[in-house]
């Protein structure tokens, strides 16, 4: 009972500091979509990971972990690469150009059309996977870890887990409905302080169980190599290739983690965030891979679903009261991603299409207003994407679900990597070949998936990116941008510290070969 009362409290202070600051009436388009662009550096590092670490992290990924060991570790470390291209090469064009929206930027160097295919596509991807995902995550865990005291919202467990994907759904909606980015920002700020400290009590009650840090490689000797070989079936080494471009998509050209530095006050405060986000993203990898492996060294291979690591622990070594913080700290991986979501949604609805196609004399008061029509439709399609995941998750219980979730988002994404990186490589290339080069990427993936279905899919996304990017640059020889002076600094410091962040990044895939 202790631990309810303390998720109610949670959801109750969350609601109070997102309402506080609703926008009113009066509030201009760029107050609610961008915060007035004055964030700071602390704001957008915080509420960036925030947005970034969600459910799935701590259930799929420690799951994986559980199964595969430290090399899970490579989807969160090497988020750095992709954290330090977009601090020091798209952060700068981006508050350059002063654009509300990734859209705005494609349009400039890509071509009106190529950037409506960019919008929409995200669109419809944010609008199902991403909210989806999300909520089924968030329901998922609250149902494995309080799955006793929740029996009276209803006695099957299927049913009681697709009742809280609406609650929580629905929760997340309306404070990001009235109050926007500056909502979304602050109850960033404290979801990602509780999921800190929930993490890191489970961290560290796993390695107290499984009888300290150094057990790790005297009881899992082999689960602790960043690089497994070349023929693993799901995490090979080789999948670092496929990380590197699937990172750029998700940290240069993704509207959702990028409308933070978008808003930030200026460029130093931009890039400063970013790379404090990268650090962080070290520490989230210990906090989220480490207990998973720590639980194999104390069960073996006796968990039958890989994906119950975290309720496990939660479950069975913290005391009443901790729970319910650590609880709390899952809801707040799932709401701040949800929240950021909708708003990103609600940015790029309004901005990209309403503003532009359907009402382009709008005034700031209707772009919002369309905006908050966005965050309704979406919650919609979220909620019945969350309960479509809901089932292919109860009907192949053993897989580790985080990999089949990047699966179904990479069709996507491959093809916006090609758009960023030709928006980068080219000047005024031919608007057509780039439409091709973006289309063709899912064709491409569906022909390899069926000609080498063994293949693993980091593997086969940059054969996907490596093909599309190809198609762009071949046919527009002649067009490529001066690439000189590519890399921009607000200061000497700033860049100097990139330069110790990349360096960091190569030092602990040698020490952790």
């Amino acid at each position: 009972m202790i631990d309810f009362i303390i998720v109610i409290f949670y959801f109750a202070i969350i609601l109070f500091v997102a309402l506080r600051g609703k926008i009113s009436a009066q509030s201009t388009a760029e107050a609610y979509f961008l915060s007035n662009r004055n964030l700071k550096w602390y704001s957008i590092a915080l509420s960036t990971i925030a947005t970034n670490v969600s459910g799935y992290q701590f259930l799929g990924m420690m799951g994986s972990a559980y199964l595969y060991g430290l090399a899970q570790a490579n989807l969160e470390i090497n988020a750095v690469q992709g954290i330090l291209i977009a601090t020091f090469i798209f952060v700068p064009l981006f508050l350059r150009e002063k654009i509300i929206t990734i859209t705005d930027f494609l349009k400039l160097k890509l071509g009106e059309r190529i950037a409506l295919f960019y919008s929409v596509s995200n669109i419809l991807l944010f609008s199902t996977v991403a909210i989806g995902a999300a909520l089924f995550w968030g329901a998922y865990a609250a149902d494995m870890v309080f799955g006793e005291e929740l029996y009276f919202v209803h006695e099957d467990r299927v049913t009681r887990i697709a009742i809280l994907i609406l609650f929580l759904g629905v929760f997340s909606a309306i404070y990001t409905y009235f109050g926007g980015l500056s909502a979304v920002v602050k109850t960033d700020i404290i979801q990602f302080s509780i999921l800190l400290i929930g993490g890191t009590v489970v961290c560290f009650i796993a390695v107290n169980e499984m009888g300290g840090w150094n057990q790790l490689y005297i009881k899992t000797p082999e689960k602790m190599h960043l690089h497994l070989p070349s023929e693993h079936p799901t995490l090979p080494w080789i999948h670092l290739f496929g990380l590197f471009f699937l990172n750029i998509n998700y940290w240069c050209a993704n509207q959702t983690v990028m409308q933070r530095a978008i808003a930030a006050k200026n460029l130093a405060h931009a890039q400063s965030g970013l790379m404090l986000g990268g650090l962080i993203k070290y520490f989230m990898a210990i906090i989220i891979v480490i207990p998973g492996i720590a639980l194999y060294s104390i069960l073996g291979d006796s968990l039958g679903e890989p994906d119950l690591a975290f309720p496990y622990l939660v479950k069975t070594y913290l005391p009443i009261g901790i729970k319910g913080i650590v609880l709390c700290g899952l809801f707040a991986s799932l709401m701040s991603t949800v929240d950021s979501t909708f708003n990103s949604l609600a940015t790029l609805w309004s901005i990209d299409i309403y503003s532009k196609y359907i009402n382009k004399k709008a005034s700031d008061q209707e772009k919002i207003q369309s905006g908050r029509m966005a965050i309704i439709f979406s919650l919609i399609t979220g909620l019945i994407m969350g309960l479509v995941l809901l089932y292919i998750k109860f009907d192949n219980p053993e897989s580790a679900f985080t990999h089949t979730l990047n699966n179904l988002r990479y069709y996507i994404n491959s093809g916006i990597v090609v758009l960023i990186c030709s928006a980068i490589f080219l000047v005024k290339p031919k608007e057509k070949n780039i439409l091709f080069a973006f289309l063709i990427t899912l064709p491409i993936n569906l022909l390899i998936q069926f000609l080498v279905p063994e293949m693993n899919y980091f593997i086969r996304a940059f054969w996907v990116v490596f093909s599309g990017i190809s198609i762009a640059l071949i046919s527009n020889i002649g067009r490529f941008n001066n690439l000189s002076g590519i890399f921009r600094s607000a200061s000497s410091k700033i860049g100097k510290l990139g330069i110790l962040l990349l360096v960091s990044l190569i030092l602990i895939h040698v020490l952790f070969h």
